[in-house]
C-alpha cells in the first residue's frame, strides 16, 4: 500500500488491482531526450537538498502531498529511508524526484522540474543508480503517459506483490 495525502487533510492508502512500475531492466531513454541531456549541463547529486525537493513537488498543483505526508517523508529521510536525486544547473536546483529505498525496491513518489526535462534527468539517474547496486524493483505506484515514454508498465497486483517479495530479499544500499 502507498500513501496520498486527501483534501481533508488526512491521509488515504491505495492498493490498486494494477501497479505501475518501470522495469529496471526495460528502462527506455528516448533518443531525442538523450540527445538533449547531453546538452544541458545537469549536475546529478543524491540527498543534498531532500527538504527543497519534496517541498517543490507538493507546491506542483493538484498535488497530494500533504503536510503530514511531507513531515512523515522527511523524517523517512532523518534516518535513512527516503532520498532524493537532485538535478542541479549551477546552484540552482532545476528538477528532481524522492522516494523510498527499501531493500531491493525504490517507490518512487513525486518528482518536478524549474527547467525544462531536469526531472527527467534526475530520472535517468534514479535508474541508473538502481542497476549499479542491484535493485529489482521500481515502483511508480501508478503508470502516467509521462512514465510510460520511459517503458513503465502496469502490472496486476499478484505479481507486484511477487516481484516486491524478491525485491525484499535483497540487501541494497541506496546511499552512499
Amino acid at each position: 500500500m502507498f500513501p496520498m495525502g486527501n483534501r481533508e487533510g488526512g491521509i488515504d492508502w491505495y492498493s490498486p488491482h494494477q501497479r505501475g512500475i518501470i522495469p529496471i531492466d526495460g528502462f527506455h531513454v528516448p533518443r531525442r531526450l538523450s540527445r538533449l541531456l547531453r546538452q544541458h549541463s545537469f549536475e546529478i547529486r543524491i540527498n543534498t537538498a531532500f527538504r527543497e525537493v519534496i517541498f517543490a513537488c507538493a507546491a506542483l498543483e493538484d498535488s497530494w502531498i500533504s503536510r503530514e505526508i511531507r513531515e512523515s517523508y522527511v523524517h523517512l529521510y532523518r534516518i535513512g529511508f527516503a532520498h532524493s536525486v537532485e538535478a542541479w544547473q549551477g546552484a540552482m536546483l532545476a528538477g528532481g524526484l524522492y522516494g523510498v529505498s527499501l531493500h531491493g525496491a525504490f517507490f518512487g513518489e513525486s518528482m518536478f522540474h524549474r527547467v525544462t526535462n531536469a526531472s527527467k534527468a534526475a530520472l535517468v539517474a534514479l535508474v541508473e543508480r538502481l542497476r549499479d547496486r542491484g535493485y529489482l524493483l521500481l515502483d511508480t505506484q501508478w503508470t502516467t503517459p509521462h512514465l510510460e515514454r520511459f517503458g513503465a508498465i502496469d502490472i496486476p497486483r499478484a505479481r507486484y506483490l511477487r516481484m516486491l517479495d524478491e525485491s525484499m530479499q535483497r540487501e541494497c544500499t541506496f546511499f552512499p
